[in-house]
């Protein structure tokens, strides 16, 4: 639902990538945007209304996401697709942040673009401390990316786990994600990302800043 930028991009991509795609929007000149090679089925109308959302196929959906201007209609969107159709596989663009974190707490994915973007830039600013990449729906259980003391690099992953009340979930290492094992040592220029009890991010987020030794 919703044919802007990132919609008509979302159509396209998927279209490439072997998908059958309805887009719904209520202006016919937004389609313009999809070029003149999409395939997929257009549909003019409002996002939650039924028979919009029939003619669109959500019947034999496996997927929808609500990517409109407006919260409102993107979360009324989701709801029904998930809760009248079944459509396992929803999400929803909230620009919202508040709004973002209770509907993400009631079990619905969403993306807060002005939440995400505001993040992505003060990670380029201040690189040290944890950024929140996602939280589970109870808001208890978040994974972050931590900056570590240059002494942590040059020692088993495990001892995140040893010395905090984290787990290290994945490393980026030269642009590419890797589970750690049990041999797994941290390198200089690794990206750590850790899951973590909300309730706890603070300490570790001050034990990851000292030395090991510190910690």
């Amino acid at each position: 639902m919703g044919c802007g930028r990132v919609g008509s991009g979302l159509a396209i991509e998927l279209e490439a990538a072997g998908h059958s795609v309805s887009i719904i929007d209520q202006s016919r000149e937004a389609f313009r945007r999809l070029g003149a090679d999409f395939q997929g089925r257009t549909v003019i109308g409002v996002g939650f209304d039924r028979d919009t959302l029939l003619e669109a196929g959500i019947e034999s959906a496996d997927a929808f996401a609500a990517v409109s201007n407006g919260d409102n209609s993107n979360i009324l969107a989701a709801r029904v697709a998930r809760e009248t159709y079944g459509v396992e596989n929803v999400v929803a663009r909230i620009y919202d942040p508040a709004r973002a974190e209770i509907y993400q707490r009631l079990g619905i994915p969403t993306v807060a673009t002005v939440l995400w973007t505001t993040d992505q830039i003060i990670r380029r600013l201040t690189p040290e401390g944890a950024r929140t990449e996602w939280r589970d729906p109870s808001g208890k259980i978040v994974l972050v990316e931590v900056h570590l003391h240059a002494n942590w690099f040059g020692n088993p992953s495990k001892m995140v786990q040893r010395l905090t009340p984290a787990r290290v979930a994945f490393i980026t290492r030269f642009g590419e994600g890797m589970i750690p094992n049990v041999n797994t040592v941290l390198q200089e220029g690794d990206l750590v990302h850790i899951m973590v009890h909300e309730s706890d991010l603070a300490v570790v987020e001050a034990a990851l800043a000292k030395s090991p030794e510190e910690a």
